[in-house]
């Protein structure tokens, strides 16, 4: 069996497996991520001295929380909530086993973008509408979020690449996906073919979804 013929028969299946993993982990990691991120940034930034909510307390709790989870590498911290994880998702394998430290790493790195895209907002145009009497809320949701989708929009795009890296590194531990593939068979059994085949896959994927969101960002800035 020649080279290509091997590749087309022995890898090219495996090689699809592992994307569709990679697609699954990425994309159920990110919606809850997003879902805890988001929530989090804004309130990290309503909370925040002289803002719309302001309470230190809340403030600096959350502040603290996410300063320790986001200070944890991702190969520690997947070993270091193997019980947490165990108990949320019944096991600590595959897809289904890194759903939960994906989601824990990736949030407070969400919340973070989220609270520099909304701190980008010029705060005379808050004030402004403050002083209209605007009901909060109506300015947090009409104002703030609106006037910072464009950096929101970007934020969530590096979110995402480093995402698809922690997947990477997740394969390392039998989590399946490209960065699985990649070890098991590019560098333990040596076949250069598949390493390569991985890492154009993942340069493909990364300069996709970075293309994307910048467009998105740049026709959202212009409306």
């Amino acid at each position: 069996m020649n080279v290509r013929n091997r590749f087309t028969e022995q890898w090219l299946p495996a090689i699809e497996s592992a994307f569709i993993e990679t697609v699954q982990m990425v994309s159920l990691s990110l919606l809850f991520a997003v879902i805890i991120g988001i929530p989090l940034g804004i309130l990290l930034v309503l909370t925040r001295p002289a803002q719309l909510f302001e309470n230190k307390w809340i403030y600096q709790i959350l502040n603290l929380v996410i300063n320790i989870v986001r200070s944890i590498p991702f190969v520690i911290l997947l070993f270091f909530i193997l019980p947490f994880t165990k108990l949320i998702a019944g096991t600590t394998i595959g897809v289904k086993g890194v759903i939960v430290p994906l989601v824990i790493y990736t949030a407070p790195y969400i919340a973070r973008l989220m609270e520099s895209a909304l701190l980008e907002v010029d705060s005379g145009i808050i004030e402004a509408y403050k002083a209209m009497g605007i009901k909060r809320r109506h300015i947090i949701w009409h104002v703030l979020l609106r006037e910072a989708r464009p950096s929101i929009i970007l934020g969530l795009t590096i979110a995402t690449v480093s995402l698809i890296g922690a997947t990477a590194m997740a394969g390392l531990v039998g989590a399946g996906g490209l960065g699985d593939l990649a070890y098991r068979y590019g560098y333990l059994r040596y076949e250069v073919g598949v390493m390569y085949a991985t890492v154009a896959i993942l340069i493909v994927i990364v300069q996709t979804i970075q293309s994307i969101g910048n467009r998105l960002a740049a026709r959202i800035k212009k409306d």
